[in-house]
């Protein structure tokens, strides 16, 4: 049998890091969990070793369910860690207020209280905002923080400015979910470990991203303290994110963690865009500002909205905010050079004849 490729492989954009394809390491690691019988439903060899592994990154405490995508990854962490009256306070811009389609309110039952910050990141302060009327029954109880790393926006939390909203929200009562859906970008750019952002100062479930980073269907639920969640296993199997043959699942995350293949396709992908927003700021057009600082892979910026449609007409990206014509360029794991630079050529070439 023949199969056929029906995509232009050639074609670049800047739209999405999840529309990359899979890492080459990562297609290897499925391939080598191929062949035979394992156990279903997370029995296999391949999620045990998976345990050890996240163990020896995240801490001795530290438990992995895997999962299919980023969003159940979030619903279901949250779900586990609040009840059906509780709230979760985050930012306005996070993933988890704008992109998961209503489905922790609809899945997780449970209310978001958004708080708008500058540039996605939440500080205690913040927190206050939202975190208070416990024991007023007419309020969705606040009983968790809910922080991106790194945001939304590129910017990336410092080990510091996490554990100062953890001892914040922990003061108050609320357990702390960080949604690593680009985790492995934020480390890579601080140069730490994974648990310097999450174990080390006091996450207490952390929903880590993998396909964002070169994975295909293959997300965690890491719960990092016990006591902050109840019911997880039977809840990922309610909402429909237990895995069959997690053994494949399980085999493409350990493929992400052994080697620090996650933290290099993380760097090369934070590099491409500070490369990127390199060359555009060479251009040195007034007709383009930045609207955020490149802190991981996002590229946020401001430019005419002719000038954006001509430069779609061959590459993809998103309009992050229509109404100031900002603009969002992601990079991805599999971004080069050479993608970089005939997109800021191209852009060049529209900035002067629009």
């Amino acid at each position: 049998m023949t199969i056929e490729t029906l995509h232009d492989t050639g074609r670049r954009g800047f739209a999405s890091d999840n529309h990359a394809g899979v890492h080459p390491e990562v297609l290897t690691a499925i391939a080598a969990a191929n062949g035979g019988h394992q156990a279903a439903y997370g029995a296999d060899v391949y999620t045990a070793r998976l345990q050890d592994v996240v163990r020896e990154h995240l801490g001795p405490r530290a438990e992995a369910f895997g999962v299919f995508n980023g969003t159940g990854a979030n619903v279901l962490a949250l779900a586990s860690m609040t009840p059906r009256w509780g709230a979760v306070v985050t930012a306005s811009s996070a993933h988890l207020h704008n992109d998961e389609g209503g489905a922790p309110e609809q899945v997780a039952g449970l209310k978001l209280l958004t708080v708008p910050t500058p540039d996605g990141r939440l500080t205690p302060e913040l927190v206050d905002a939202e975190a208070w009327g416990h024991g007023n029954e007419h309020r969705a109880q606040p009983l968790v923080v809910s922080i991106t790393e790194s945001t939304e926006l590129g910017t990336v939390y410092s080990p510091d400015a996490i554990g100062a909203v953890v001892e914040r929200a922990h003061a108050r009562g609320l357990g702390v979910h960080l949604d690593g859906s680009r985790l492995w970008n934020a480390a890579a750019a601080l140069g730490v470990p994974l648990r310097a952002l999450t174990t080390d100062v006091g996450v207490d479930v952390v929903s880590l991203g993998g396909t964002k980073i070169g994975a295909l269907a293959a997300e965690l639920v890491v719960v990092l303290d016990p006591s902050r969640v109840d019911g997880l296993p039977y809840l990922r199997k309610r909402t429909m994110q237990l895995a069959s043959k997690m053994r494949f699942v399980s085999a493409q995350v350990l493929a992400l963690l052994e080697d620090d293949l996650g933290l290099r396709n993380g760097a090369h992908a934070n590099a491409m865009a500070a490369r990127l927003r390199s060359g555009v700021e060479g251009l040195g057009s007034d007709a383009v500002a930045f609207s955020q600082p490149t802190e991981a892979n996002a590229v946020l910026a401001r430019l005419p909205r002719a000038v954006a449609e001509r430069v779609r007409e061959r590459y993809a990206f998103y309009d992050w905010d229509v109404a100031h014509d900002e603009v969002r360029w992601m990079t991805a794991w599999d971004t080069t050079p050479e993608d970089v630079d005939a997109f800021v050529a191209l852009l060049g070439r529209a900035l002067t004849s629009v």
